[in-house]
């Protein structure tokens, strides 16, 4: 494969969503960060490959992984199915593709199905899904005269 050549993901992409940010990598990994904070959530590691390539001499697109996740929330799940841990904590890739932001991560019924969980072991994964939502949401505006940002926020976070 050439340098510059790109597989983009697609349905193929073994149980892999994607979706587009209208920020920029950066401003969507912070704004994950945030939201992650916000629900109680610890942010386990933060791997920037396009920094790392970068002070090594190579060219990659912005691309950094953040892990995640909640121990009251993933212990029970690889209690019950050990290997679950290969894909615990979660994990969301922020990068860029021709001018704009994409966060993949991996569907919580692709793990479901993956590793035989039960319905409420797989409802504890399942927070992934309104979490992106939220952070690929759009800027919005706080109504007028309430001082507050909306629950999605306001501007780059």
């Amino acid at each position: 494969m050439k340098d510059r050549d790109v597989a983009a993901p697609g349905p193929e992409a073994a149980g892999v969503l994607t979706k587009e940010s209208p920020r920029s990598v950066a401003d969507t990994v912070s704004r994950l960060m945030d939201l992650t904070a916000a629900k109680g959530m610890k942010v386990f590691a933060v791997i920037d490959h396009s920094g790392e390539a970068e002070e090594r001499g190579l060219e990659l697109r912005d691309t950094r992984v953040v892990l995640f996740g909640s121990p009251e929330a993933g212990t029970p799940v690889m209690v019950a199915a050990p290997l679950v841990a290969l894909d615990l904590p979660l994990k969301v890739l922020v990068w860029a593709e021709g001018g704009q932001t994409k966060v993949s991560y991996t569907a919580p019924s692709a793990l479901a199905s993956r590793y035989h969980l039960s319905d409420d072991l797989a409802g504890r994964l399942a927070g992934i899904e309104s979490l992106t939502d939220a952070l690929v949401a759009p800027y919005t505006m706080p109504a007028a005269g309430s001082g507050a940002d909306s629950a999605v926020g306001v501007g780059p976070a």
